[in-house]
């Protein structure tokens, strides 16, 4: 029996990791995306360049009503701009905390660079990222990728440089 029970969390864990290409597998990956935030238990950080997708900032929504708390760290300029951006829908929502951060200054300082990673960290040991903003043209037009992964370690890894990014970060 416990045979049996460890490889079938082999199984789980390798089946864990999944890779989807948009837009020709969109709704999974849209639904994959939903499924995670649904399941998230504690903790939720995204560092995200554009959020515009509505469906995605609900399920953050509901998801902060049942007490995950949610970090949002998103790209100054792209976010203050864009009148879709979902950055003032979720700001109003205990649970939430958003930031804006610009990249470096150019070297001559002509102008500051992006904070364009798309990354999300949940419960500490699930990541999800790739090219794909959370963006209704992401999951609608572009040709994207997004990569779902439960490993503990990269995890770590990634939350690490996610804290380093807030503490340079403005809170909204």
């Amino acid at each position: 029996m416990k045979k049996f029970l460890l490889l079938s969390l082999f199984i789980a864990a390798l089946l864990a990791d999944e890779l989807y290409f948009m837009p020709f597998e969109a709704q999974k990956a849209k639904s994959q995306l939903l499924r995670w935030i649904d399941q998230a238990h504690s903790t939720l950080d995204v560092a995200m360049y554009s959020f515009t997708n509505k469906k995605i900032a609900t399920h953050l929504k509901n998801a902060a009503k049942r007490g995950v708390r949610i970090r949002l760290l998103l790209d100054e300029e792209q976010n203050t701009k864009d009148r879709y951006s979902q950055m003032g829908y979720l700001a109003k929502y205990k649970n939430i905390a958003i930031y804006t951060i610009r990249g470096k200054y150019s070297k001559h300082g002509e102008f500051y660079g992006k904070m364009h990673i798309k990354l999300a960290i949940i419960d500490g040991k699930r990541l999800v990222f790739g090219s794909a903003n959370w963006s209704n043209s992401a999951f609608k037009r572009n040709y994207e990728l997004i990569y779902f992964m439960e490993d503990y370690a990269k995890a770590k890894k990634a939350k690490k440089y996610f804290e380093r990014m807030v503490r340079k970060a403005q809170e909204y």
